[in-house]
């Protein structure tokens, strides 16, 4: 996952195979955020792919044609990435979008907006085993051999993404300023249905019983991963190819207790607990 893969823009690095400066800056300071429109914003491995299973099902109220007819990427595209920007100006509202941009690169139309976004965390351990092997599948990024050569370059920020500290500091910055909707992979994870009844509480959708049942029956670990449309296996395999390693791995919660060392939690802790003491949030993996 060397640096030479990325285009870095003020501290955000994503592969230059496929994204550039000048979307960047355009989606930053020209492209118009609607009142109707909804995010769903993430840092990398962090339950994006969930996320827009989930609003899929909620503005369909439970209907899986479209989440089993439409690829994911289609029906959530990146707000960020060149290939969508202009297909998004010209689709109806209300638009759902997915990005994985800090909050000081995002649309400044957004702050002046009554637009509503939903930021998903996850602890930054699983962060990076799930990054790991996500390097195996993806084309655009450099595999490393073992998770202890990208330890160093995540806390770094050296990674697709940056920095996982400054891109929650940052969200996490905002939550009282902006439509915000603030939820945790761990907390999907516990209390799937509960998670869904707050996510169309946010959003002013009200579902029936039979709906709600249908969007937490088809957006578990297993429904996403039999579904062609969020599983990437459709996608060409010089993008991402799921032989190597599944797009949609475990999708649990500790996993990185499997493959850190003693070496590897004293470095990662050390780090970890300097970057957040002024982040003034309690993260659910840090009460347990």
């Amino acid at each position: 996952m060397a640096s030479s893969n990325f285009v870095e823009h003020r501290g955000f690095l994503m592969p230059s195979k496929y994204y550039d400066i000048n979307t960047f800056e355009y989606i930053c300071n020209e492209f118009q955020v609607r009142d109707q429109d909804v995010f769903n914003i993430t840092y990398p491995k962090s339950g994006t792919t969930w996320m827009q299973e989930i609003l899929t099902l909620i503005q369909s109220d439970g209907d899986t044609t479209i989440s089993h007819t439409v690829p994911n990427w289609e029906r959530v595209p990146w707000l960020e990435l060149p290939l969508f920007v202009k297909k998004l100006e010209s689709q109806h509202s209300p638009r759902f979008l997915a990005s994985h941009l800090p909050v000081h690169l995002f649309p400044k139309s957004f702050f002046t907006s009554k637009a509503k976004a939903i930021y998903t965390v996850r602890n930054p351990r699983d962060v990076l085993v799930s990054l790991h092997y996500f390097s195996k599948a993806a084309g655009f990024l450099d595999e490393l051999d073992n998770i202890e050569e990208l330890l160093p370059k995540f806390l770094k920020g050296e990674v697709f993404g940056g920095s996982w500290f400054e891109h929650v500091r940052g969200w996490l910055g905002v939550r009282d300023q902006v439509n915000l909707l603030i939820l945790t992979y761990e907390e999907l994870l516990q209390d799937l249905r509960g998670s869904v009844m707050r996510i169309c509480n946010f959003l002013g959708r009200e579902l029936n019983e039979a709906a709600i049942d249908s969007v937490v029956e088809n957006t578990t670990l297993k429904s996403m991963k039999d579904n062609k449309m969020s599983n990437h296996s459709t996608v060409n395999k010089e993008i991402i190819d799921v032989q190597k390693s599944p797009f949609i791995r475990k999708g649990i919660s500790g996993d990185w207790r499997n493959h850190f060392t003693p070496a590897m939690i004293e470095s990662f802790d050390a780090t970890y607990k300097e970057a957040i003491k002024d982040i003034n949030f309690k993260f659910i993996w840090d009460q347990c």
